[in-house]
């Protein structure tokens, strides 16, 4: 069974930085692309970054030189660095695997840039 657990949201004013770390199990990690997504109130969902098997990233153009997606295949885990965080980042953040037709998603966690 897939289980994907973020952790690592909070209150931050702007300019500051978090690191959302996601936890996953019940897949062979090394072998997929992971996804780090967000839905602020309101809004639809985005992917903001993504790093695939071999470790090729993409990121949303908003966040591109402020956010860095990383992962541990060793670990099972896969990270957003977020700097410079702005209140526009204000969202929940999700991490998502793709199995085949299904895209699985860990519960998320709370991201709120405010002063």
């Amino acid at each position: 069974q897939v289980y994907l657990e973020e952790s690592g949201g909070g209150l931050v004013q702007p300019g500051g930085s978090l690191r959302l770390s996601c936890e996953a199990s019940g897949f062979t990690f090394s072998s997929y692309t992971m996804g780090w997504y967000r839905q602020a109130p309101g809004k639809e969902r985005e992917l903001v970054a993504s790093i695939t098997s071999d470790g090729g990233t993409h990121y949303k153009y908003s966040v591109k030189g402020r956010f860095s997606v990383s992962r541990d295949n060793d670990e099972n885990t896969v990270s957003l660095q977020m700097n410079n965080l702005q209140s526009e980042d204000t969202a929940v953040y999700f991490c998502a695997v793709r199995g085949g037709d299904y895209t699985y998603w860990g519960q998320g966690t709370q991201v709120t840039v405010s002063s």
